[in-house]
């Protein structure tokens, strides 16, 4: 049995990452205690619905107000723990980066430090360690002459935020050399569906949310893309189960993987979830484009999947289509009961 640490596991991707140990993987969870600032349940609610309270008074998962700024804190938490895995999910986004450079380095680069020195020089059970990174590490999509973007590409993050995961997947490279405790770095970029609120990216989550918050208030509640250009995208749930999978599933030694994913035009998308919205009924509140104003998309896209699929076998990849259907049918029920907001 697993007892699993994780860092920003009330956010979206921690949401879903944890309903994915407890659905599939939960014969080998003995406990996952998340670490957070705010052990705000919202996001949980989202793919727990009524079974989250029970879960909590079983203990099966736990909270801990953790700031891993403070590592006296987080080495007092995780020597009463004990985890056996770790998944490092907090941190501060690309915008929040831009407009709070110091905040950004305080929590991207000092806190994920302050985790592996910890770790490192500790006597913690752990057998694996993984780390959110992003697609953001690459440079623009232009660099590379292939059809897709492997993991060994040059490297070259347009922002902060790509420039600190860059030295996340170093100070992990530099952890398991000191340590040996096999390091996965997943590198993501557009995730979309239920509870992705956030970040520079969530423009084609908030165009789903609007159409199906207007539908059940019968009005249209328009919302128009800030950029434009090429994505590629990952389904919540897909994103959710590579995080489980990678942290219980076998695995050795130090390695970045790209995560599954599909790359189209954002007008594509658009398109997509107009066609899913006509077929479930609500396509006549749905009001979106490309915006005036809309700058070309910053993130890279095409990433190659190959190597996670061989190291990992199984994953999913589900298609944009039926991510979208699944995403506007799941904000259907949370609008009937009140859980939607823009």
């Amino acid at each position: 049995m697993v007892r699993i640490f994780i860092t920003g596991g009330t956010g979206c991707i921690g949401a879903a990452t944890i309903h994915k140990l407890i659905t599939e993987h939960g014969d080998h969870v003995e406990q996952i205690l998340v670490a957070s600032r705010s052990n705000n349940t919202g996001q949980l609610e989202i793919w727990f619905d009524d079974t989250l309270p029970q879960l909590i008074g079983e203990g099966r998962i736990a909270f801990a107000k953790v700031d891993i700024g403070n590592r006296q804190l987080l080495d007092d938490t995780l020597q009463e723990f004990q985890p056996t895995h770790l998944i490092h999910l907090g941190a501060l986004q690309s915008p929040d980066c831009a407009s709070d450079p110091e905040k950004g380095v305080a929590i991207n680069v000092t806190g994920t430090m302050n985790l592996f020195r910890t770790i490192a020089d500790s006597k913690l059970p752990l057998q694996r360690f993984v780390f959110a990174s992003s697609g953001a590490v690459y440079g623009k999509r232009a660099m590379y002459a292939g059809d897709t973007v492997p993991e060994n590409a040059q490297l070259a993050p347009p922002n902060y935020y790509g420039v600190w995961k860059v030295a996340g997947e170093h100070l992990a490279a530099l952890f398991h050399e000191e340590t040996g405790i096999p390091t996965v770095s997943l590198r993501l970029n557009t995730t979309y569906g239920p509870g992705r609120d956030q970040g520079m990216t969530s423009a084609p989550t908030k165009v789903m949310k609007s159409l199906v918050l207007g539908a059940h208030q019968g009005e249209t509640l328009p919302f128009y893309m800030p950029y434009t250009g090429r994505e590629n995208y990952h389904y919540v749930e897909d994103v959710g189960a590579h995080f489980a999978g990678v942290c219980i599933l076998p695995f050795g030694g130090c390695q970045a993987f790209n995560i599954k994913g599909k790359t189209i035009e954002v007008a594509g998308f658009l398109e997509t979830i107009r066609e899913v919205a006509s077929e479930l009924g609500i396509g006549k509140f749905l009001e979106t484009g490309i915006g005036p104003d809309a700058t070309p998309n910053l993130f890279i896209c095409d990433l190659d999947d190959t190597a996670i699929e061989q190291a990992f076998p199984g994953l999913p990849r589900t298609e944009i289509a039926e991510g979208i259907r699944r995403s506007l049918s799941r904000f259907q029920e949370l609008a009937a009961r009140g859980k939607v907001a823009l």
